[in-house]
């Protein structure tokens, strides 16, 4: 009976786990899809450039304040010290997927919360130039998602440590990768999102706003994470560095040398 007891128990904690990192999940899918429709003012949701003209630095401070709420989460909680603290409180299983869920919560609230600031900074209308710059848009994110697949999409946002992988297999986390997109820039996934926060044929004081705090914060955080693989790949992540730039396409870097 005991040992029934226990088996039902541990059936019912893998089933919250894995019910857990779904909710995770569904939270990013969201925040990804709210965030194309955020910049791209589809308004099937708030957008970036909502109607409303609300006092100009009150609105700037507020948006500033969102986004440095969602850069302070995201930094906070990626350091090793926070891990070993939510490690003694969560199931190490869930340490992804609580990242997972407390980012795109907060980026959902940065969304819902941001305050407009419609001063046109420049406007493209003309064809075809508008659309091509939505079609660097478009690359942009698809950049930005497809990176997480050469990596390993299901460890990249917590479900393959929750269990949602192949039966019978025990969770080994993804190997470092050269493949693919990251044989052309070391952070694909950065690049695709910096190109998306830009690539827009109307830009107002908003979303120049969110451009610019977006790609600082990317900037620093791209030190921190290349400190932390330093350390931990040593040598080989050294000459990976010294072949591969960090988030311009190795053809592009090279013909600004040649220039």
């Amino acid at each position: 009976m005991t040992d029934l007891t226990t088996s039902a128990r541990r059936t019912a904690a893998a089933t919250v786990l894995r019910g857990y990192a779904v909710l995770a999940y569904a939270s990013f899918v969201l925040a990804v899809a709210w965030g194309i429709s955020f910049l791209a003012d589809l308004r099937v949701a708030p957008v970036i450039d909502r109607a409303g003209h609300p006092p100009a630095w009150p609105a700037a401070l507020a948006d500033l304040a969102l986004l440095g709420l969602f850069a302070i989460q995201h930094s906070v909680m990626a350091r090793r010290g926070f891990k070993s603290w939510l490690a003694a409180r969560l199931p190490a299983a869930a340490e992804r997927s609580t990242y997972v869920l407390a980012s795109s919560v907060i980026l959902l609230a940065a969304f819902w919360q941001w305050q407009p600031l419609p001063a046109v900074i420049w406007q493209v209308s003309g064809q075809p130039w508008a659309g091509l710059i939505w079609a660097l848009y478009g690359f942009g994110w698809a950049v930005a998602v497809a990176a997480t697949f050469v990596v390993d999409h299901l460890d990249f946002l917590g479900l393959k440590q929750a269990g949602w992988r192949a039966s019978g297999r025990a969770y080994e986390p993804p190997s470092f990768t050269t493949r693919w997109l990251y044989s052309c820039v070391r952070h694909p996934l950065m690049t695709g999102l910096i190109v998306a926060f830009w690539a827009t044929p109307a830009m107002t004081a908003g979303h120049l706003l969110f451009a610019a705090a977006g790609t600082g914060y990317i900037l620093v955080g791209i030190r921190f994470e290349e400190r932390d693989l330093r350390r931990d790949l040593g040598s080989s992540y050294e000459r990976y560095a010294e072949r591969v730039p960090a988030l311009v396409p190795v053809r592009l870097t090279r013909r600004q040398h040649r220039r």
